[in-house]
């Protein structure tokens, strides 16, 4: 069976951020993700995942900003969505991915993910492939020192306009032309079903290439439980576990949805009838 990864920053939210990690434990998660840590010194969420025996999964580096204020001022008030492919943002991206190992060596964090960003107005997404490639390919070198690994994720164009990343086959072409060994693909399900469809298919295509180095999962359309909406989940939890085991692939699943009752009391571990046991 596929093992999952609690996302704390959309899950468990009726708790301050800290307390997330206890309540991800006592639900029997054995590892975690989120979207961005750098509100809190590295050495206080490393205390959390230690005392609940939690890994860290997965967290994103900034999506702009050039240092600790100007990071955090991007993720609760600009809404960035990252920097890796637009142009005039290298230094933005290069200190975001410098810090985010710093958090990834203290977190014990095998993967982080590198928001692309969205097509600046006037331009065309053709442009800002070669110095995307160019980043990546930067990023990929400095994270291989540490023996981190990378990841690109496709996302969908509804909720995020003008996201530069949007396919699945685009972003394997993007790993081939960068070419390092530790630079995947985050596959997010919910994202894939909304711009392509067919996806176990997807799955079966490209798991087995060793390139994907994260799944992620939401109810379709509503990102609420994986058991709400259009996807059937147990089939491509079932696909996932078959193309795993005959690949080798050992990789960890994020929960990254909005509970439906997310609000209330409870109301995140009382959604949790879809999480196998």
């Amino acid at each position: 069976m596929p093992k999952f990864a609690a996302n704390l920053s959309m899950m468990y939210t009726e708790l301050p951020f800290l307390d997330r990690f206890e309540a991800a434990a006592e639900d029997g998660f054995q590892a975690v993700e989120f979207l961005f840590p750098y509100a809190f010194a590295p050495h206080e969420l490393a205390a959390r995942l230690k005392g609940n025996g939690l890994q860290q999964a997965l967290f994103n580096a900034p999506p702009g900003g050039i240092d600790t204020a100007s990071m955090l001022h991007a993720i609760d008030k600009a809404g960035d969505k990252g920097t890796a492919a637009v142009p005039g943002r290298e230094g933005e991206f290069r200190a975001g991915v410098l810090l985010a190992l710093d958090y990834a060596e203290a977190l014990d964090c095998p993967r982080i993910h590198l928001m692309a960003g969205q097509i600046p107005s006037g331009r065309e997404r053709e442009e800002l492939q070669q110095g995307y490639v160019a980043n990546l390919r930067w990023a990929a070198l400095e994270a291989a020192k540490n023996g981190r690994d990378v990841l690109i994720e496709p996302i969908n164009t509804r909720d995020v306009p003008c996201f530069f990343l949007n396919r699945q086959d685009h972003a394997h072409e993007i790993l081939a032309e960068v070419g390092a060994a530790n630079l995947k693909v985050q596959m997010d399900l919910y994202h894939c079903q909304i711009v392509e469809g067919d996806v176990a298919m997807k799955i079966r295509k490209y798991l087995p290439t060793g390139a994907v180095g994260h799944f992620q999962i939401a109810g379709v359309p509503e990102r609420q439980e994986p058991d709400i909406g259009e996807l059937n989940y147990p089939y491509l939890f079932a696909v996932i576990d078959e193309v795993a085991q005959a690949s080798g692939w050992d990789g960890w699943i994020g929960c990254e949805y909005r509970p439906r009752r997310g609000a209330e009391a409870g109301g995140t571990s009382a959604g949790l009838g879809w999480l196998p046991r």
